[in-house]
């Protein structure tokens, strides 16, 4: 869903112009003569190679083994069609993986090729299914929000709409803030419940803070550590991974888990 470089919590560094300093003293030149000054010859040493892992001389160590494989929390995934076609039914005999966010739609026109294959068989083999929307700020939030609802049915979802939140588009924080707001508020009137909001630490950082009090929280952040936002607020899942692996999907995938005591119960769809 997004760069490595957001996701790793880099922080954008002021740019500094290089001025030389000027001398007021003056420099004779020196005449050239037969005695010039010999070339020396630069001998780098060889960089020291890397320690080995000391965990490969563990008998009991498998560099295969993942963090759901060793812990207690609740795992899922999403997908995209960057992913290709999954192995469903491989995916859904990997029991730690409990859910799965699929992507449906992005802006006002684009229909993820995979959605329709993906929402089928994630539900014939077992997974608990969510819908995702990537939100364009300057894109007409009704045709959003139409295209949206178009893929993204009620009786085909267990969890509730995710909107992916990655980009400013151009507008100034507090027009784009403007727009995001309404646009879930319109999320939330279509569906009757309100909506996931997904983003990075450093994007929320940066321009939400005390924006979406009222809204739950996948961030993404790939480090060992879990995120803690600017404002300390709560989150409900973390995306701690964009290179995981999982056996029946070809490439990297997505992985995130509940934080806390948060659990599967407080992002299911309500079925009115």
């Amino acid at each position: 869903m997004m760069t490595v470089g957001d996701a790793l919590g880099a922080k954008p560094k002021k740019q500094q112009r290089r001025t030389r300093a000027k001398s007021s003293k003056v420099v004779k030149k020196k005449s050239k003569t037969k005695a010039s000054k010999k070339k020396t010859k630069v001998i780098r040493a060889a960089a020291p190679k890397p320690a080995p892992d000391p965990r490969l001389n563990d008998p009991d160590y498998d560099p295969f083994l993942q963090c759901e494989d060793t812990c207690g929390h609740v795992h899922g995934i999403d997908l995209s069609r960057y992913q290709g076609d999954v192995f469903w039914e491989t995916v859904g005999e990997n029991t730690k993986m409990a859910y799965v966010y699929l992507k449906a739609t992005e802006g006002g026109d684009r229909i993820d090729p995979k959605f329709e294959r993906n929402i089928n068989l994630a539900h014939r083999y077992g997974l608990k299914v969510g819908s995702y929307h990537f939100f364009r700020p300057k894109t007409p939030l009704q045709k959003q929000l139409e295209n949206f609802t178009a893929q993204c049915l009620p009786g085909e979802q267990d969890l509730i709409p995710m909107i992916d939140v990655e980009t400013l588009g151009g507008l100034q924080v507090d027009q784009f803030c403007d727009s995001l707001l309404t646009f879930l508020q319109m999320v939330e009137n279509a569906y009757r419940q309100k909506p996931l909001v997904y983003t990075f630490r450093n994007f929320y950082n940066w321009h939400l803070v005390g924006k979406l009090d009222d809204y739950q929280l996948m961030i993404a952040l790939y480090l060992e550590e879990e995120p803690v936002l600017a404002d300390e607020r709560d989150i409900t899942l973390w995306q701690y991974t964009g290179k995981g692996r999982i056996v029946g999907i070809n490439g990297y995938v997505d992985k995130s888990r509940f934080l806390g005591r948060h659990g599967l119960r407080e992002i299911r769809f309500r079925h009115h």
